[in-house]
């Protein structure tokens, strides 16, 4: 089989674009396939074979991208990969997480966004890394994240070293942090910029929920450092998909149906005032992904994908038309005003401000 890059530059309905991270040889898709939403539940049940069909829908779409965590289904996002590309391994780049402990605390996760027990100590870092190279049936991680760290985890020196050491035998080509799990680690990302040579930084970033993403770019840009982003949540949760009306109702195994209802009325507010975004070339969906990749340190996007018709349609947002610099001054003015919906400021949980003596040394 030819590359992808190959095959998608002689012509095809669907053209994908790739970004290289900076000064690496780690070349990813511009829209990648989060693992999360066909692996854990929260976006609807899976059968195997229906996760492995649209991840190679994905990859005939010219997806590379494919990421996991060994927590996604307890393993199951990363047999997956496995399953999907066994002939693959060469055409495909493999992003994966690591840091909690599934294996004595799995069952007790449950539905929704519950967290367990986090272990960054090296021996179990090595440990995890291991178990996910057997999962994957690989010898290699191109990319491996530290899952959701804590300011506890920047500061680790130990830990540090021992992805260094993982680099060294080939067992990971890169690594870096995710952050979460909901929005507003501020610092968490900030400071581990600041302070380690990271190659990606994945976290949630979107038109509608552009705090504190933003302020951890310009951090990189400031730092003159090379990170580079990967981004998840690309559309407020489906909101930026622009298919959500009042009347809106949510499955009760999906996640989303666990969101207070203020949520979904004052999303349909704003979601109404970014119709402008939509023309017969290009979705509010596809735009909301343009306006993402339009900064030049993001180096791929994640969208929540559950079904094949958005899937092609996240696929091609890269070949739609970019959006203007006057869509991009439209789009700052409306947020600067929270798209004239009045509502209560966000809760973060993240460390957004830092004790005065850390901020004044």
């Amino acid at each position: 089989m030819s590359s992808l890059r190959d095959t998608y530059s002689i012509g095809n309905l669907t053209t994908m674009r790739f970004r290289n991270y900076k000064n690496t040889d780690l070349t990813v898709s511009e829209v990648g396939f989060g693992l999360w939403t066909i692996s854990t539940g929260w976006w609807g049940n899976f059968t195997e074979g229906e996760a492995i069909a649209l991840m190679r829908k994905a990859f005939d779409l010219g997806v590379t991208l494919f990421d996991a965590a060994d927590t996604y289904g307890n393993g199951l996002s990363e047999e997956l990969i496995a399953k999907a590309f066994p002939k693959q391994r060469g055409e495909i780049v493999v992003a994966t997480k690591v840091g909690y402990d599934f294996v004595n605390y799995g069952e007790a996760r449950g539905r929704g966004q519950r967290e367990i027990p986090q272990d960054f100590s090296p021996h179990a870092i090595v440990r995890a890394t291991d178990a996910a190279l057997k999962r994957l049936k690989t010898d290699r991680i191109d990319l491996l994240q530290l899952h959701n760290i804590r300011m506890e985890q920047v500061y680790d020196d130990a830990l540090w070293t021992s992805l260094e050491k993982l680099k060294s035998t080939g067992k990971i080509r890169y690594y870096g942090i995710a952050l979460g799990p909901a929005i507003g680690w501020l610092y968490e990302g900030v400071n581990c910029i600041r302070e380690r040579d990271i190659t990606s930084v994945q976290h949630i970033y979107n038109l509608l929920e552009q705090n504190p993403g933003h302020a951890i770019h310009d951090t990189a840009t400031d730092a003159g450092k090379d990170t580079m982003f990967l981004i998840r949540v690309t559309h407020s949760s489906g909101m930026l998909e622009g298919k959500y009306t009042e009347e809106t109702t949510f499955p009760s195994t999906d996640h989303r149906s666990h969101r207070p209802r203020s949520w979904l009325l004052n999303g349909v507010k704003k979601i109404d005032k970014l119709r402008f975004l939509e023309n017969s070339e290009r979705t509010l969906g596809q735009a909301a992904l343009q306006w993402l990749l339009a900064d030049h340190r993001v180096a791929s996007t994640l969208p929540n994908i559950y079904e094949e018709a958005q899937l092609v349609e996240f696929a091609r947002a890269p070949d739609c038309p970019p959006l203007t610099s006057d869509d991009m001054a439209r789009i700052e003015d409306l947020y600067s005003k929270n798209f004239g919906v009045e509502e209560e400021p966000p809760k973060f949980k993240g460390t957004m401000e830092l004790p005065k003596e850390t901020a004044a040394a």
